[in-house]
């Protein structure tokens, strides 16, 4: 173990031990316990990053900015100019590498396009810093799975931004403990469809990156292009070089209630089709379904889960009204949810029975992520661990697709398609020279 690993784990073991007296310290990444007890008081506030600071990445801001910003980073010059207007005392760089020269971080919030999400992810991670990033959390499975194994062996503190699954109204809590409670039986069939389709670039030339722009930085481990503003900033979801598309963007809000309920890990089988649906330059589908097979375990039967989205449905979709859903279908009734409703359809014959809250009401999913940096709680409810399940989920879906929609056999050990030697240039993208996971 190096000298800053045991001066992390000293500082993380004198921080629980403050807690469990009644005293709250902040848990820094390079800070031993007796400078934490020298330099900060009980009530001090922790030191935190934050990597890409508008869109998402202006809302995380927002939702941390009760502690101290200490470092903000950004590759385009205006909008990192408007958060430090904010935050004057905090730092500013355009390059995330910088980030790491500040000494005693406590956490990094990480809110870059999904093709940058790993690379400074891992760095925190293996500088023994809390992190937290938004959904999804990687851009292939390969890092899914890198994130998910670092995260485990550093015991570190992690959250993933999936803001519904903390929603005020606690909705999903409900619903999973309808599921886990056996109201409506026995589980096999789920469908999820989600109502937003791509946002289409028509026949835009390519053009000269803005000055306040670092668009070599912004491409990061992507292939080289030049710049085009309908791949740039918000645009960047639906190509598949920087993001997922609408199923990427979505399904770790949707898919998140089925996998929580049924505690759902790797499908065995997996089957996107789908039609672009659209003239745009952009590349990812408008249209989509995707059957993901889950096989049985000793806790539940085999599952069957479709998603759609672009405005397909399950058949009988529309008695349950607009907008977006999940749908449970189980032996003695049906639970249909979206974010913040829920609603009940018992089987003839079969009664509701009472459930007993089991899942405590949400503290915030900022907040969370915050308290369990005080505490060195590593298992919040979004951890990376949860979070690599679901966006390998996504990820699964589009390799399908992409692969000419073909039905695919997920090998979940080897992390392989079954006899499918070109899903691995998907599976594990090609970084651009001079970048590295």
């Amino acid at each position: 173990m190096t000298s800053r690993h045991k001066h992390n784990h000293s500082r993380r073991d004198f921080l629980q031990a403050a807690v469990a007296a009644g005293t709250t310290l902040p848990l820094a990444g390079n800070w031993t316990a007796a400078e934490a007890a020298e330099k900060r008081s009980a009530n001090e506030k922790l030191n935190l990053a934050v990597i890409g600071v508008a869109g998402r990445g202006g809302a995380n801001l927002s939702g941390v900015s009760g502690e101290n910003i200490v470092v903000l980073c950004d590759i385009d010059a205006q909008r990192l100019a408007a958060a430090a207007a904010k935050h004057p005392k905090a730092k500013t760089t355009d390059d995330f590498r910088r980030v790491f020269d500040v000494k005693d971080l406590d956490g990094v919030v990480v809110s870059t396009p999904d093709h940058m999400h790993a690379i400074p992810v891992v760095a925190a991670l293996k500088r023994g810093l809390a992190v937290y990033c938004e959904k999804p959390l990687t851009h292939s499975i390969h890092e899914a799975r890198v994130i998910s194994r670092l995260t485990a062996e550093r015991k570190a503190v992690t959250q993933m931004g999936n803001q519904i699954h903390n929603h005020p109204q606690n909705n999903y809590r409900r619903v999973v403990e309808m599921v886990q409670g056996g109201v409506i039986g026995e589980v096999r069939r789920v469908h999820v469809w989600q109502g937003g389709g791509v946002r289409v670039g028509q026949r835009v030339k390519q053009g000269t990156p803005p000055k306040h722009v670092n668009y070599d930085r912004w491409l990061g481990p992507a292939p080289a292009r030049p710049f085009h503003t309908s791949h740039f900033h918000f645009n960047w979801r639906y190509w598949w070089d920087f993001g997922g598309g609408q199923l990427a963007d979505f399904v770790c809000h949707y898919m998140d209630l089925p996998y929580w309920s049924l505690g759902l890990k790797y499908p065995s089988r997996v089957h996107a089709t789908g039609q672009k649906g659209h003239n745009g330059d952009n590349q990812c589908p408008n249209k989509m379904k995707v059957d993901y097979h889950f096989d049985a375990t000793e806790d539940r039967p085999a599952v069957h889960i479709t998603w759609y989205h672009g405005g397909l449905k399950p058949k009988g979709a529309e008695s349950y009204g607009k907008g977006s859903a999940v749908l449970f279908e189980g032996s003695d009734g049906r639970v249909l949810a979206d974010y913040t409703t829920r609603k009940l359809f018992m089987a003839a014959g079969k009664d509701a029975k009472p459930v007993k809250p089991t899942i405590a009401d949400s503290v915030g999913h900022h907040n969370e992520f915050l308290q369990a940096i005080r505490s060195g709680n590593t298992n919040t409810t979004c951890n990376f661990r949860y979070g690599a399940l679901l966006s390998e989920c996504g990820h699964l879906g589009n390799l399908s697709y992409r692969l000419g929609q073909k039905k695919i056999t997920w090998d979940a050990a080897a992390a392989q398609a079954v006899d499918c030697p070109e899903a691995a240039a998907i599976v594990k993208r090609e970084y651009r020279k001079g970048w590295t996971l």
